[in-house]
């Protein structure tokens, strides 16, 4: 049996991987260990040069990528796949993603694009999945189903531990006013940004006297794509999902689970946290109405959530985005929104319309469970990396 290393981490998607891979007929080694850097860190480096001095392993794997590990493959020879469920990762701008044994598979086609114009050999674009059978297991054998209906339900963060917070108190006013009025326009517009051509070269000169950048020598990420991402990214994430959900709350009953502060969230009711694997799926399939708010940085992919809720059978009104129509009919599959009038204009139609509504949710889970489960991907996914390796 040919074995494989994995590093994990906080990944939702890592665990169906894992399986994944065991089926194929792998014998799979995992380690875990908290990275205190993602640039250099002796005790991890220590303890994983060990594991790969110790084994004969087929390849490593990660979800992510991880700049000291693609290192620590290179000087040894050993393949190491990764395969994206973020972005943009600033890990990636990294002078270590050339290295020979990377093989890089991204959700995410404009990240797919950027990198292979950079003359990365090894990228794939390869769309997330969903293990809709391990879902509807969770769904049969739970007694407790009554407890997570709802009207309009959104699972997700609220990015209140922002960066432009604390950078705020620092701008004078007029670039204070310039960057809420962007913000502000980002936040109602799905299926483009106007972000990156409203920080123009001066507005950048004027960010850099402001913003402490810590760089790595090795990385070549900038000022312009940590700003726009890590730091308005975030914020008008906030910004999106706290305004969608008060005007919505104002009209109908809207749950919130989340880890998030959520006490200016007029009207929304406050539902705690809910676990991925064992509570997250009963969200989905008992409320009437799943929302989806794709943070700004994915340009154009789909994110895990979009496949965790039609892999649970539930139906979902989520923003567009520009690779949703090659995987999936709106109006069949699922729905999608335009503005934040639009997302309550449809949250009110398809209230009122159960047998449609419910008609979507099935067709979109019968779409994922023929289409986009890990037995499909993962098999794309190898019959690349067997080609290569």
């Amino acid at each position: 049996m040919k074995k494989i290393l994995m590093y994990r981490w906080k990944a939702y998607n890592y665990l169906d991987i894992v399986e994944n891979f065991k089926k194929m007929g792998y014998e799979v080694e995992e380690y875990s260990q908290r990275l205190f850097s993602y640039d250099h860190d002796e005790e991890f480096e220590k303890n994983f040069s060990e594991l790969l001095d110790k084994e004969a392993y087929e390849f490593v794997f990660t979800v992510n990528y991880f700049a000291m590990i693609s290192n620590m493959c290179q000087e040894r020879g050993i393949p190491y796949i990764i395969w994206t469920c973020d972005n943009p990762l600033i890990s990636m701008y990294h002078k270590s993603i050339f290295n020979d044994v990377n093989i890089v598979f991204t959700f995410d086609r404009t990240n797919y694009y950027e990198f292979k114009e950079m003359g990365l050999k090894h990228i794939y674009y390869l769309p997330l999945a969903v293990d809709a059978d391990r879902i509807a297991y969770v769904l049969k054998n739970a007694k407790d189903l009554y407890m997570y209906e709802n009207e309009v339900a959104f699972v997700g963060g609220l990015y209140e531990r922002n960066s432009y917070d604390r950078l705020e108190k620092k701008l004078p006013d007029y670039l204070r006013g310039y960057f809420d009025a962007v913000m502000l326009i980002q936040s109602d517009l799905y299926g483009s940004s106007i972000v990156e051509e409203a920080l123009t070269p001066d507005i950048m000169q004027e960010v850099e006297s402001l913003f402490e950048l810590e760089k790595h020598k090795d990385s070549f990420s900038n000022l312009e794509l940590i700003f726009s991402t890590t730091t308005l990214g975030f914020k008008i994430a906030q910004i999106e999902r706290k305004n969608a959900l008060i005007e919505l709350a104002k009209k109908v009953d809207v749950s919130i689970y989340s880890n998030s502060d959520t006490e200016d969230l007029l009207g929304v009711t406050y539902k705690g946290g809910v676990e991925y694997w064992t509570e997250m799926p009963k969200v989905f399939y008992g409320s009437k109405i799943n929302l989806n708010f794709t943070i700004p940085n994915i340009k154009s992919g789909i994110p895990l959530r979009v496949w965790d809720v039609l892999g649970s059978g539930g139906f979902l009104l989520t923003n567009f985005q520009a690779e949703l129509p090659m995987y999936f009919k709106d109006g069949e599959d699922l729905i999608t929104f335009y503005s934040r009038e639009d997302c309550i204009e449809k949250t009110l139609f398809y209230l009122k319309h159960d047998e449609e509504r419910k008609r979507i949710a099935t067709h979109g889970l019968e779409t994922v469970k023929k289409n986009h489960n890990y037995d499909i991907r993962m098999k794309e996914m190898m019959d690349i990396v067997r080609d290569i390796i």
